[in-house]
């Protein structure tokens, strides 16, 4: 045989030995892949950190004390289930607890006191360590922004906030902005890459994950009540988009039971049902737990995977020093409970992720290109899912009666 057809021949061989190597690494070789999920639903919850959660979880990194500015080792003291006092989540607040990765001045952020160096235990959340125990958990989840919501949630639908560090509101200086439907507001501060701080006004025009799953026909939908960071993209909230996919959180619930869930959907709570102190831990909590139940007894539990979170720290403790990608962030841990058939039973994850992680994952299930540098060198989240093992079934769970 002539030379040239031998080294045809050896590099198509190996060409299919290549592309079957990738095909066994997606799917597994049992005909199971990340296409096994169909919907992909992103629940993102306020303000409590991953050792405020879930620090004594066993085989988690938790910690049950904190480093103090003086130096002085405290206990974590419980948290109650209501809790009104000094925290604080600000742009400069988290910049300054983490204190260059030290996780030492959350004493300094809340006053001079010991707010912040609270923590709660599983019976208080006895419903999420169970979805933990059952599913996955991640103890490298990170939020992507050293600050508060707005940032924070527009990472979680772009990859990017536009640049804003902060909640923005009426501003001090007097300056006057519009939200995108005209509504007077204040302004938001944005910092730009050469590190320059502006006041503008809170809505931009910046792609979304939602505008690349609307190029390429796949099904959407942003249950708020209020529209959430998509409220804040002028191109979505001023265009037929909005009535298209804007719904309230309640209706989450019914497309679940009736099998009418899109291929992606985010869901933010009502306020009362965030978490966000001083609202109850419990009734949050009994919230999560009726979503799921819908979910898990829906039509549509075998092929979701649902990823919850929560959106900042809320200017509570937590141990674990945010890696430094870039001059927005990360900003400090907070958990990640990953629900699905084929999430790993009983696993944690220790890989490190943050809000874009998630859109990562759908960028990766759909084929779609990334929005930005950060869900481009985010982790796409496959090493917390096993497409060989026999899918878990649901795990209903029963609301608690809350004090």
């Amino acid at each position: 045989m002539p030379r040239a057809k031998v080294l045809s021949r050896r590099l198509a061989t190996n060409l299919f030995l290549v592309l079957s190597g990738v095909s066994c690494w997606l799917a597994g070789c049992n005909g199971r892949n990340v296409t096994t999920i169909q919907h992909s639903v992103f629940i993102v919850k306020e303000n409590h950190t991953f050792d405020n959660y879930f620090g004594m979880f066993a085989g988690a990194n938790g910690v049950t004390s904190g480093m103090t500015s003086s130096g002085q080792v405290v206990p974590l003291h419980h948290m109650p289930d209501s809790y009104q006092g000094n925290l604080c989540n600000s742009w400069g607040c988290a910049l300054e607890a983490i204190d260059a990765g030290k996780m030492d001045k959350f004493d300094l952020i809340s006053g001079d006191t010991l707010d912040a160096y609270m923590q709660v235990s599983e019976q208080d959340v006895p419903n999420y360590w169970a979805y933990a125990r059952r599913f996955v958990l991640a103890d490298n989840y990170f939020t992507s922004v050293h600050g508060p919501s707005i940032p924070n949630h527009l990472f979680s639908v772009a990859a990017q906030s536009g640049g804003v560090i902060d909640n923005g509101g009426n501003s001090a200086s007097g300056v006057s902005g519009l939200t995108c439907d005209g509504t007077p507001y204040g302004t938001v501060t944005v910092l730009n890459a050469n590190g320059n701080i502006t006041q503008q006004r809170p809505c931009f025009d910046f792609q979304t994950l939602a505008d690349l799953l609307e190029a390429a026909g796949i099904g959407w939908k942003y249950y708020s009540d209020d529209g959430g960071a998509l409220s804040l993209i002028n191109h979505i909230r001023n265009s037929p988009l909005w009535k298209e996919h804007i719904a309230p959180a309640a209706q989450f619930v019914s497309d679940a039971k009736a099998g009418h869930l899109p291929s992606v959907s985010w869901l933010i709570p009502p306020g009362a049902a965030s978490e966000h102190p001083p609202y109850s831990i419990c009734e949050g909590e009994n919230w999560t737990v009726s979503v799921l139940n819908a979910v898990m007894q829906g039509p549509s539990w075998n092929s979701t995977a649902v990823f919850i979170t929560w959106d900042d720290f809320g200017g509570l403790y937590d141990h674990v020093p945010p890696p430094q990608v870039d001059h927005f962030g990360l900003g400090p841990r907070v958990p990640l409970l990953i629900i699905s058939p084929f999430a790993k039973a009983g696993y944690i994850s220790h890989t490190v992720y943050e809000h874009s992680s998630v859109l990562k994952f759908v960028e990766t299930r759909y084929g779609l290109k990334f929005l930005t540098s950060r869900d481009g060198a985010a982790s796409d989240m496959l090493d917390s899912f096993d497409f060989n093992q026999q899918p878990q079934g649901p795990l209903l769970l029963t609301e608690r009666q809350c004090r």
